[in-house]
């Protein structure tokens, strides 16, 4: 992610507001990286772009001598990963010593406390303030519920962004009608629209 950043920024000339939005990162996260590039003196991609992961994390963070002696996990690819279903520190610690056989890796307590600490830094930096009623986040949970008729439900759900006020139904599927009913359910459930607004069929 960090290199996907400098990318952007560097190479694309985006501004931290797009890149933010296109990695689904805070433009924070975007100022961090972007001002630890700058000190390190990588202000061109053509200086970046040849980079490998431990390499631009070493720039970038001054990783100490014992650590470039251990083959460094990509921390955003883990964070990205765990949010699949199924998938689990111990998972992806096997797959890292995997990649590394022939090099020196951390023992597993060791990767989940460096990922825990990845991880403290990326929520200090997102941490964001949301106005009262000016965002409502909704999507497909991951997992689907049993019904009684032996069908699997696709549950829906809708959060307002500062108080977290929390919506939830279940659909038959995921197709736009779906969709579209759901969000005018929730709309409705907040009081974001008047009760004679309706969705047309």
């Amino acid at each position: 992610m960090i290199k996907d950043v400098l990318r952007l920024k560097l190479h694309g000339g985006l501004s931290h507001e797009a890149i933010a939005r296109s990695l689904s990162v805070s433009k924070g996260v975007v100022a961090k990286y972007g001002a630890l590039a700058s000190a390190a003196g990588l202000n061109r991609w053509e200086a970046v772009e040849p980079l490998g992961q431990a390499e631009l994390q070493r720039r970038l963070f001054g990783i100490s001598a014992e650590q470039r002696r251990v083959a460094q996990p990509d921390f955003a690819r883990v964070h990205v990963e765990l949010r699949r279903k199924g998938v689990t520190l111990t998972l992806l610690w096997e797959e890292y010593r995997a990649a590394h056989h022939d090099e020196r890796t951390w023992g597993f307590t060791q990767f989940c406390e460096h990922y825990k600490r990845y991880a403290r830094t990326l929520k200090r930096s997102m941490r964001q303030q949301h106005r009262a009623g000016e965002k409502l986040f909704v999507d497909y949970a991951g997992p689907t519920l049993a019904l009684a008729d032996g069908a699997r439900g696709q549950v829906f759900v809708a959060a307002l962004g500062a108080s977290s006020y929390t919506f939830a139904c279940v659909t038959a599927d995921q197709s736009m009608r779906s969709w579209l009913g759901a969000i005018g359910r929730a709309l409705r459930f907040i009081g974001g629209v008047h009760h004679s607004h309706r969705l047309a069929k």
